[in-house]
């Protein structure tokens, strides 16, 4: 018997059904989108049915119930919302974009010129001083970013020939860019900028409760924003278009009930989101280690380090949490502070480890800090602007320390760069940078409350931050691999290429399997 008439004589057991269905749903407002799919747990009802008979008072009756009495937060999972953030700062957006679980897109600093972009101006309450040497500080780094992006393209295009294969305006377009690449780390972190992003309404409500909880004046405001935009009426793409079509018809043709329909007002997240409020966890508990963290480090200045260190795992899981918890918190090395906690006794690595926690609140995560034991750590010092590319992967644990001048600066001499030598503006943008970072420490010591926060929005993206990324042998191989290649900026190349060198040295039987672009090689700058 042949295997299709062996098939056609089997019977089929009771309630077998081969009917698989699949189709995209346009439409559905996010909650009620959220409300039908959850309904697939509690209801036999296809997505068809569950959202022809929802209504959006009902998604909000069983949101209350399940997402806020019992804790089902799994179900905001499921709502999705588009938002776009425009003239935010530099600053603000880093913060912003600060989740784990985020998709979206930044305005790019290789492809836009962000001296048209304007800038954030704090409040200056009771210090006209510090105001005005804010804003001549500012204008300083803007103007010196004009200058070098001219001087770099210059002497680009003088040492760059272009190919009979390329069209001129290409060829000048992949200059420009190459050019804003070396001018972008004059650009403060007070620079306007403007993102869209697309998150689920879980991620939103601890992403809007994060930024509620930041010391920083705008970005607090950013939050409230947040929260308005999602609970407040949604921008319609196409309510001018029906509105005109509900106009042209008339009563005659079109009910009320139709014309509602077409221009109804849409609330893309009023019940999930609308509790949002500052994470007290968070703020209490950065307040006491920022505390335990400089009685800790008293009087021990930070170790020199590399611009990657992959920090060998000697220690156990206790004082890596305890370890992490003081690193956030402080201005040293991991492996200087690792090294330190490994020292202290046991019962003072758990006094650590419960400054963590104990003001943890019943619906409350544990902090990113607690994200412990992955095979790899590495220390990265490296420029805000090249941060701001590395900062893209979420499949890392990233534990980045505070916005300081303590680590001084980077500056892209030559080749990859190309050039600040060659344009003769070296003296200049040194001279930017160096300004920047004293009057930022001016601004600082200033007697206002808000000295503090105001006096890291001058500070350039050349400044180098200190991030601690833990991640897994799969995504070390990723990330070396696709940072170090050609195209990219010549800032995370290096960062990339010397992650893989610390892997080769740890692991060199598994380094050889990952393909990355040697960063000390020239490159063709018209790769892109």
């Amino acid at each position: 018997m042949s295997s299709e008439s062996l098939l056609s004589a089997t019977v089929s057991p009771s309630g077998a059904r081969n009917q698989t269905d699949i189709y995209a749903v346009h439409g559905a407002d996010p909650e009620v989108l959220a409300y039908a799919m959850a309904k697939y747990s509690r209801s036999s009802l296809s997505m068809r049915e569950s959202l022809t008979e929802i209504s959006a008072q009902r998604a909000e009756q069983f949101l209350n119930t399940f997402y806020f009495q019992y804790g089902h937060r799994s179900i905001a999972d499921l709502a999705h919302i588009a938002f776009a953030v425009e003239r935010l700062s530099l600053l603000a957006a880093i913060v912003l974009v600060d989740e784990q679980r985020w998709d979206g897109q930044e305005r790019s600093t290789r492809y836009q010129n962000f001296q048209k972009s304007g800038w954030y101006f704090p409040e200056f309450v009771s210090d006209a001083a510090s105001a005005k040497l804010y804003s001549d500080t500012v204008e300083n780094l803007f103007a010196a970013y004009q200058r070098t992006t001219a001087a770099v393209h210059a002497a680009l295009r003088d040492r760059v020939v272009c190919p009979e294969t390329m069209k001129p305006e290409a060829y000048d377009r992949t200059l420009k860019a190459r050019a804003f690449d070396v001018a972008r780390y004059l650009l403060p972190l007070a620079t306007n900028t403007s993102l869209g992003q697309i998150v689920n309404a879980r991620t939103l409500e601890t992403q809007v409760s994060r930024l509620l909880s930041h010391p920083i004046a705008e970005v607090r405001e950013l939050g409230a924003k947040l929260r308005d935009a999602a609970t407040g009426p949604a921008w319609n793409v196409n309510a001018r278009a029906a509105a005109a079509f509900v106009e042209k018809l008339g009563d005659s043709e079109l009910s009320a009930e139709a014309a509602n329909l077409l221009t109804r007002e849409v609330r893309t997240a009023p019940t999930l989101v609308k509790y949002a409020e500052p994470n007290q966890y968070l703020i209490e508990t950065r307040a006491e280690l920022e505390q335990a963290s400089k009685e800790l480090l008293k009087g021990i200045a930070p170790a020199a380090s590399p611009v990657v260190d992959l920090v060998e795992r000697t220690e156990s899981l206790e004082v890596e949490l305890a370890a992490t918890l003081i690193y956030w918190a402080s201005e040293h090395p991991y492996r200087q502070v690792r090294d330190i906690v490994a020292g202290l006794g046991s019962s003072r690595v758990s006094e650590i480890i419960e400054l963590g926690l104990k003001h943890r609140g019943r619906h409350d995560e544990a902090l990113r800090v607690f994200h412990a034991g992955a095979a790899l750590r590495f220390d990265i010092l490296m420029d805000i602007g090249g941060f701001r590319d590395m900062h893209r992967h979420r499949r890392v644990t990233q534990i980045k320390q505070e916005f300081t001048a303590v680590h001084g600066f980077d500056t892209p001499h030559s080749g990859d760069a190309a050039g600040l030598e060659e344009a003769g503006v070296l003296a200049d943008y040194q001279a930017a940078i160096e300004s920047a970072h004293a009057a930022s420490a001016k601004i600082a010591a200033g007697s206002a409350p808000e000295a503090a926060s105001s006096a890291l929005y001058v500070l350039p993206l050349a400044t180098r931050v200190r991030c601690l990324f833990k991640m897994d042998f799969a995504e070390a191989q990723y990330i070396s691999e696709l940072r170090s290649a050609p195209a990219g900026h010549f800032s995370y190349r290096r960062v990339a290429w010397e992650m893989y060198l610390a892997l080769e040295r740890q692991h060199p039987t598994l380094a050889k399997y990952v393909r990355a672009t040697d960063f000390s090689k020239p490159i063709d700058l018209l790769q892109r």
